[in-house]
């Protein structure tokens, strides 16, 4: 068949739909795509954001248009919210890792069935909630896929909800430490006064933001509230987001928003906590959509949460087994992300590499994304090819030493930059424009 997803024309392929039914409460919607010629041998499986609750469509159409068979699922549930989960265990787990596994293992006998063999090699893609199940299949079944792209991966989902849980609560509950958009914007231009010029160019990005050591208390009003500056109780909503959330002990749980991306900081704007963190504690903890999430304590919560739906988390570092098969996993996450912090990323990259040994970088990279939102967006460079990268490095043998990434104003590009593996980044080379990725080279910081 030859379908149109919006004005998307895709070419002639086989579509099937699958209901899979891995418990009696389950109800897993799954769809196939199969390319009808030109086939490129391979699977693709693309990942969902948030709570899922739907097929990735968008993803498919780009998969497909590339000669990928390609596959998606709902996770077993309708709708991007966690009310699925009240009085229905089963479907939590599907939602956790067995959908995609169960829709990956029957997506791969569609495609065997189909063609009469098998695909050359199986890759992951997925950002956001899909960078948490592609972490997830690399920890739980190494064999699934040959190369995983995790991009901003929500892996430690119940400690970051809870870290959302935290300061959302704590503003809605003090409309004085409500911060508006305009401050915000008076917020994101003092930090870039302050650390934009550090990595060498002057251009609204933070190249590096841990070299940036910006103090917010500078901005305190000296007397009345004005526009140019945050009051005392701004003041500690900014310095809340910036900060790990902690427990009472001061263990830390999930970290703080790097500088740079405050422009997205929606979460100061005290609307009351977003369904994509609340519905952790209402619907899965405590079994309520309803749950009055004023109740809300972060040390009690997150622990009970850790203790019952803790399988929801993608957190565990060692990566044997999905390397003992030759799996490549390239990571990427956008500096200026305003819904998960861009530490967390590092932070988990970090737990791999101090339990599997320093050097990992034959089967694993982490690529940070100067000025770049939640999976893509941004002022920065922020379109890049990370699928070719991974096809280049799992069936070329060649590993991405650096991407190149744009962005386009008008359908126009109007600037480019490498995107580096972590820990190095970009350094201009002090001639040339600084729009073109040529006038950069990767380097350790």
């Amino acid at each position: 068949m030859v379908a149109a997803l919006g004005r998307m024309e895709l070419p002639a392929y086989c579509r099937v739909a699958v209901v899979l039914r891995p418990s009696p409460d389950s109800h897993v919607e799954v769809e196939v795509w199969l390319p009808a010629s030109d086939w490129n041998g391979k699977l693709q499986v693309v990942g969902n954001g948030g709570w899922a609750g739907q097929i990735n469509f968008p993803d498919m159409a780009f998969a497909l248009r590339e000669g990928y068979a390609t596959a998606s699922t709902d996770t077993g549930h309708k709708g991007d919210n966690a009310a699925f989960a009240a009085g229905h265990p089963e479907k939590v787990v599907d939602f956790a890792y067995r959908a995609v596994h169960d829709a990956t293992e029957r997506s791969k006998a569609i495609l065997a069935a189909y063609y009469g063999q098998s695909q050359r090699l199986a890759f992951w893609n997925g950002c956001s909630g899909g960078g948490r199940q592609g972490l997830m299949e690399a920890q739980r079944y190494p064999a699934d896929f040959d190369g995983i792209i995790a991009g901003a991966p929500a892996n430690n989902k119940i400690h970051m909800n809870a870290a959302q849980m935290l300061l959302q609560t704590a503003i809605s509950r003090n409309p004085a430490s409500v911060v508006p958009t305009g401050k915000i914007a008076l917020l994101n231009r003092a930090v870039l006064a302050r650390c934009d010029a550090l990595d060498g160019v002057k251009d609204g990005l933070l190249s590096d933001p841990h070299q940036c050591h910006f103090d917010p208390n500078t901005l305190l009003c000296r007397g009345s509230d004005a526009d140019d500056c945050l009051t005392a109780s701004q003041l500690e909503a900014v310095k809340m987001v910036y900060a790990p959330a902690r427990k009472k002990t001061g263990q830390e749980l999930f970290p703080g928003m790097p500088p740079g991306g405050e422009l997205g900081w929606q979460m100061l704007a005290g609307n009351g906590p977003l369904e994509l963190s609340l519905g952790t504690f209402s619907s899965v903890l405590n079994q309520d959509p309803k749950w009055d999430w004023r109740t809300f304590d972060l040390d009690r919560d997150t622990a009970l949460a850790d203790e019952k739906f803790g399988y929801i988390d993608a957190i565990a570092p060692d990566l044997t087994a999905f390397k003992a098969r030759g799996g490549k996993l390239l990571m990427y996450h956008g500096w200026n992300d305003p819904m998960i912090s861009a530490q967390n990323s590092i932070d988990y990259f970090s737990s791999v590499l101090a339990k599997m040994g320093q050097d990992q970088s034959d089967w694993l990279r982490l690529f940070m994304v100067p000025g770049m939102g939640h999976c893509r967006g941004g002022p920065g460079p922020n379109q890049f090819n990370v699928v070719a990268a991974l096809e280049h490095w799992r069936e070329g043998g060649v590993a991405p030493d650096q991407m190149i990434a744009v962005h386009v104003t008008h359908d126009r590009v109007d600037m480019s930059r490498p995107l580096c593996p972590y820990p190095q980044v970009a350094a201009y080379k002090g001639v040339g424009s600084t729009n073109d990725a040529a006038s950069f080279v990767c380097k350790a910081p």
